[in-house]
């Protein structure tokens, strides 16, 4: 008998009346609005513009979250298609599966878009927005325990996950397992921690901090990984994750020793962002302006220099508007 475990929901979807509050979907969600809002955050230290990061995430988060839903449904098509299946369930995203894989890689390719049309360099915007992203994946995990799905194995620990659910085939799964979503979303956290801190300490620039994010992430995915038992498919005794989390990790590893070897140091401030430079540059010239003491400065007049008659007074025919003219004290001379 367990006498210490952690609950699972007893269900993952709130309705409000004919409209289905998903938790899963609120977890993604808001692990969106965490990245978005610390990526802005690090992107202005950097000398970027406040809304760079939102702009360009409107670009990468629908890329993302296609990607990640094809890696899933080709990684894992036993579940939506053969003998007994249904192909259009592969298009329900809110009933969880998601390739953190296919995510990152389309999720690139969408931010490179929004990027290039800012005309911001990609690694300085995937170096500001790194621990972001590993924040958001922190919160999307929790949708796997509203799921109840992607468990590990068996377990007494005190913290095991206790699962209750019937799985569309029939099955009755009871029982208490490692609970993997939560090792992942602890993991995540502590990715976070270290590629902020490691930023700071080192002055990572050039992609070099996305690159520690992904070598970070992958030997914690490796790992959990390891632990779960839902259905996946295996080469050479591990799981396709597995051996994606460590291809992924030796790619990283590359590009950051090859960019710290060729590309050394951090990005000029002035150079990331185009639009909040001219910004910068206009506000500044334009405070200068506003400041006391900045208006011209009137100039001096000699005593004896000559009046200046007007032209208006000039071509006129009335005497009396030349004589209006004439410097008071000026006397006319006898004839």
């Amino acid at each position: 008998m367990d006498l210490a475990y952690i609950p699972s929901p007893s269900r993952g979807v709130l309705n409000l009346g004919p409209i289905p509050l998903r938790a899963y979907a609120f977890c993604i969600i808001i692990g969106v609005v965490v990245a978005v809002w610390l990526g802005s955050k690090r992107w202005v230290a950097r000398g970027g513009g406040r809304h760079t990061v939102g702009d360009i995430a409107v670009w990468a988060v629908p890329f993302g979250l296609v990607g990640g839903r094809l890696y899933h449904v080709i990684t894992d098509n036993q579940l939506y298609f053969g003998a007994g299946k249904h192909p259009i369930d592969a298009l329900k995203i809110w009933e969880g599966g998601l390739g953190i894989w296919g995510a990152i890689a389309f999720g690139a390719v969408g931010a490179w878009i929004g990027a290039r049309r800012r005309g911001v360099p990609l690694p300085a915007y995937a170096d500001a927005i790194a621990p972001g992203i590993a924040l958001a994946q922190a919160c999307g995990r929790w949708g796997n325990w509203f799921n109840q799905e992607l468990y590990g194995r068996p377990t007494t620990l005190p913290w095991g996950l206790k699962i209750d659910k019937t799985l569309p085939d029939g099955t009755v799964v009871q029982g208490v397992y490692h609970p993997t979503f939560l090792y992942e979303s602890i993991w995540c956290v502590l990715v976070a921690v270290l590629v902020i801190w490691a930023d700071r300490r080192f002055t990572l620039g050039h992609g070099r901090a996305f690159a520690l994010y992904v070598a970070a992430y992958t030997l914690g995915r490796f790992w959990t990984e390891w632990l779960r038992i839902d259905e996946a498919h295996r080469f050479f005794g591990l799981r396709l994750n597995d051996w994606t989390a460590i291809l992924v990790f030796v790619g990283a590893i590359v590009a950051f020793v090859l960019s710290a070897r060729f590309r050394p140091g951090r990005e000029d401030p002035d150079t990331i962002d185009p639009q909040a430079t001219r910004e910068r540059a206009e506000a500044g010239a334009a405070a200068a302006e506003a400041e006391p003491g900045n208006e011209p400065e009137p100039q001096d007049i000699p005593a004896d220099a000559p009046a200046r008659v007007p032209e208006d007074a000039e071509d006129s025919k009335d005497p009396k508007a030349t004589k209006a003219a004439k410097v008071p004290g000026d006397a006319e001379r006898p004839s």
